[in-house]
């Protein structure tokens, strides 16, 4: 048993100190036998909320209706929740009822896949009654029970199954994989804002090529934003080693430069981005089609568009060509720094300085001396020190007249 499971084993061993069932349950034991980090544990008991919140000192009851308390132990929070069945589904997503049990196989039961139904106790032995384990060794992602049953439950699943595909490289179990097939249209039920959330980690996966033509399959492209047009263009994302990207806004420039989507803006509002993630996309899909048309980065190219959309654009570029990314990469960055300046900000004058120097109001003329200025410090004219400038200035408002 590893680090984060010890540290919550005060949990579980006071809740059966006072007569509870409890385990560590969920993805927590899942990536533990995957051996891939753990980052939440979350455990599962027979005590009910408020008999939680009677033992431990320090609770946050953030979703009773759903059995969870968050336990503080040791500075650290748990979300605690009671085994519960759950009743009949609303619109393809969120139970009407939640029923409250002592048992931990029917709170395993209500669950997703098998390899999310299994148990681990403070000992470290599993309680695995839907051979989880097996799926996992097998490499195979297998629906609890009738997979038609769990997508009617919750049609996001579907979603989920092949976003697991992306993280684990696991491959659809064949009966689960025709229920998908089956139930596709049910994803229209689901919010754009939960789509959104499991297709950024489907693209983050390191097996997201996988995942991109089981999208395609699956027929479940047609029930995103945006894709229903796209099978051919998204066929071919599976062609690529999606892993070389590493930020969320290089994964959506890619997906959209591929795509071919002229209306960029319009396309991320389908998904409900928020701005600041939209402007980045759209800064770096700006600087892959100045790197496009002028085929090479320049000084004045890379200052158009800025170091973070440069670079980003550089590994797009790159992975779109099949060439080594990292390495173009790195060269870049050394481009960028041997720049003399890299923003405007670097720029040792002022629009205030221009109008002391100069005298009278301020107007479009300072914005054009300042690109002046700009201009001459990146061609290596003069250098970004301020009395040189304004020296170099005055010398070419004089040269300017003569000629």
């Amino acid at each position: 048993m590893n680090e984060p499971f010890r540290r919550a084993l005060g949990v579980i061993r006071t809740l059966k100190q006072h007569g509870y069932e409890a385990y560590f349950v969920g993805g927590s034991v899942r990536d533990y036998l995957l051996n891939r980090p753990i980052d939440d544990v979350d455990i599962a008991t027979s005590a009910l909320p408020d008999e939680v919140m009677a033992i431990f000192p320090k609770t946050i009851p953030v979703g009773l209706k759903h059995g969870t308390v968050v336990v503080l132990h040791d500075g650290v929070p748990y979300e605690v929740t009671t085994f519960r069945t759950e009743g009949t589904y609303e619109n393809y997503r969120r139970p009407e009822s939640v029923t409250f049990v002592r048992s931990l196989y029917q709170d395993l039961e209500r669950r997703d896949f098998t390899m999310n139904a299994i148990a681990m106790d403070d000992t470290g032995q599993f309680i695995d009654p839907f051979d989880g384990q097996a799926a996992i060794n097998k490499r195979i992602i297998r629906t609890v029970g009738k997979a038609k049953d769990r997508f009617l439950e919750d049609a996001l699943r579907m979603m989920r199954a092949i976003r697991f595909v992306s993280q684990l490289g696991f491959q659809l179990e064949e009966g689960t994989k025709q229920a998908v097939i089956e139930h596709a249209s049910l994803l229209t039920y689901i919010s754009v804002e939960r789509k959104t959330v499991e297709f950024e980690k489907l693209m983050a996966g390191p097996f997201a090529s996988s995942a991109f033509s089981l999208l395609v399959e699956t027929k479940l492209f047609a029930y995103l934003p945006g894709l229903a047009e796209k099978r051919e263009e998204l066929q071919q994302l599976s062609n690529y080693e999606w892993s070389a990207l590493t930020s969320t806004a290089e994964r959506w420039s890619f997906l959209l430069y591929l795509l071919n989507i002229e209306h960029a803006s319009s396309f991320l509002r389908q998904w409900k981005l928020s701005n600041r993630l939209t402007k980045d996309v759209q800064a770096i899909l700006h600087a892959l089609s100045i790197v496009r048309s002028f085929a090479d980065w320049t000084k004045e190219t890379l200052y158009a568009v800025g170091a973070a959309a440069a670079l980003s654009a550089e590994a797009i570029r790159s992975l779109v060509n099949g060439e080594k990314g990292e390495e173009n990469v790195q060269a870049l960055r050394q481009q960028l720094d041997s720049l003399p300046i890299q923003t405007r900000q670097d720029l040792a004058v002022t629009g205030k300085d221009i109008i002391d120097w100069y005298g009278g109001k301020g107007g479009p003329w300072v914005e054009e001396t300042l690109k002046k200025l700009e201009q001459a410090v990146l061609a290596g004219i003069v250098e970004n020190e301020k009395e040189r400038m304004k020296a170099w200035l005055k010398w070419n408002q004089t040269h300017e007249k003569n000629c």
